[in-house]
């Protein structure tokens, strides 16, 4: 009989969040279940992710990630639904009656403005990554600059970059807004959270609006240092090899995902995030503290299994 393995943090930790949730409903603090799509858009969850997803557009703006009308933000509020912003919009100039409600079949439920043209490819990436709760896609210059060229930077430079990161994927050019072009990121995203379109600009998914917006600024800040220290030296030094194990045991443990980890099966696999309401999150409980209970429970969790690992071993 093979062994059971013992879970990773992040299996550990997506468990922990969906039993506080759960816990957060029986005790009352999820407050009344939406009925109707309609309900669920205008739902205290969905305001908290569109003031995430205005906060993320006016970063992108003030960075100069997105110029014009360009770039698109999504956030996932339910298996079914998620919110995003409109076609021809600023990102500096959002604000919550411009966001829409679409579903996983680029349907608009709800809203007064078109949503984005290529919200094709957030939906992409929420099918095929269904841990996946809100995606970004913008043209930060130097990152864009390397998507262009068909220059993936080189890796094992940065220690925020391997952990938060990691190596990244060049998808082939297609017509923004098309099918095609959605279909591009299949073979990159389970197994990369930030890919250059080429031709483009990137797109990066993560657990939430603001983690997905600190990936672009990451991947726009390493993609800048490279191109500057590359003048300065080449070939760059690398982080010494040895090195690089306890990067990705940092990665691993806080469940993010990179193309240098073994496929896992089916089995192991992490699990997709449950929604206990239509809403999908826990209203009456503050998002920090949600997540710093979870962190906690998980740790403890590692712990105890670890050690009782040991012994059996």
């Amino acid at each position: 009989m093979k062994p059971m393995s013992t879970p990773n943090s992040d299996q550990i930790s997506a468990i922990v969040r969906r039993m506080v949730r759960e816990c957060c409903a029986l005790n009352g603090h999820a407050g009344p279940l939406p009925t109707s799509p309609a309900d669920l858009f205008h739902s205290p969850a969905a305001k908290a992710l569109k003031q995430e997803i205005i906060r993320a557009g006016r970063k992108l703006w003030q960075r100069q990630y997105v110029d014009g009308n360009g770039g698109n933000i999504s956030a996932r509020i339910s298996p079914q639904y998620v919110i995003c912003t409109p076609t021809l919009c600023s990102k500096a100039d959002l604000d919550e009656d411009d966001l829409s409600l679409v579903d996983l079949n680029n349907r608009q439920i709800v809203g007064a403005r078109p949503h984005t043209s290529e919200i094709l490819l957030h939906l992409e990436i929420y099918k095929i990554v269904p841990r996946a709760r809100a995606v970004i896609h913008c043209h930060p210059v130097h990152a864009t600059a390397h998507a262009i060229a068909g220059v993936v930077p080189q890796g094992n430079l940065l220690p925020e970059q391997e952990v938060f990161v990691g190596p990244v994927a060049l998808a082939p050019y297609e017509t923004p807004g098309t099918p095609a072009f959605a279909r591009t990121i299949r073979p990159f995203a389970k197994r990369h959270n930030t890919i250059l379109l080429a031709n483009h600009g990137i797109v990066c998914w993560a657990d939430t609006v603001t983690h997905a917006e600190w990936y672009t600024e990451v991947i726009e800040t390493y993609c800048r240092t490279v191109m500057m220290a590359s003048q300065l030296r080449s070939p760059l030094p690398e982080i010494p090899p040895e090195k690089i194990p306890d990067l990705l045991a940092m990665k691993k443990k806080w469940g993010l995902p990179d193309a240098r980890f073994q496929e896992e099966s089916e089995s192991e696999a992490v699990p997709a995030p449950e929604f206990t309401s239509p809403d999908g999150m826990a209203s009456g409980l503050n998002q920090a503290v949600l997540e710093e209970l979870v962190s906690t429970v998980t740790a403890q969790i590692a712990r105890f299994l670890d050690s009782k690992h040991e012994k059996c071993g």
